[in-house]
């Protein structure tokens, strides 16, 4: 495979990869294994896991539902990294090596909300309604 061709995106074996160490993320965070104030009183969830392309960093994208500051849930799961690597390692047992994990907050949801806005917005529907018009001339 042509170095090009590997940076057009994840290949195949780092996207299952990912997926995997999502679900296993997911549990750990689901069972509440973490013993911190912080993440305890929030539903964390884990919308996607990108893996280097060595597999040696995770880099997880969670969204606590609820919050809108999501600073003090990254530095708890960044302050637990070692902890959840450790509880999600039986999970991984095929893998050569156990990830690091580096946590992000998904911004996906903002972005989502953002385009609806602005396609709900009146001068959108007004260019809308005007494009149909044309049509049925």
């Amino acid at each position: 495979m042509s170095r090009s061709e590997q940076s057009k995106g994840p290949s195949q074996r780092q996207l299952r990869v990912g997926e995997q160490v999502r679900h296993a993320l997911t549990e750990i965070l689901q069972r509440g294994e973490v013993r911190d104030p912080i993440l305890e009183g929030s539903v964390i969830s884990v919308n996607e896991v990108r893996m280097s392309p060595d597999l040696k960093i995770a880099t997880a994208y969670v969204t606590a539902l609820g919050r809108e500051d999501m600073d003090p849930v990254i530095k708890a799961l960044a302050a637990n990294a070692k902890f959840i690597r450790g509880r999600v390692g039986p999970s991984l047992r095929q893998m050569k090596y156990m990830p690091q994990f580096r946590f992000r907050a998904d911004t996906s949801f903002d972005n989502f909300s953002k385009i609806d806005e602005l396609l709900r917005s009146p001068e959108v529907a007004r260019d809308l309604d005007h494009g149909e018009g044309d049509e049925n001339e």
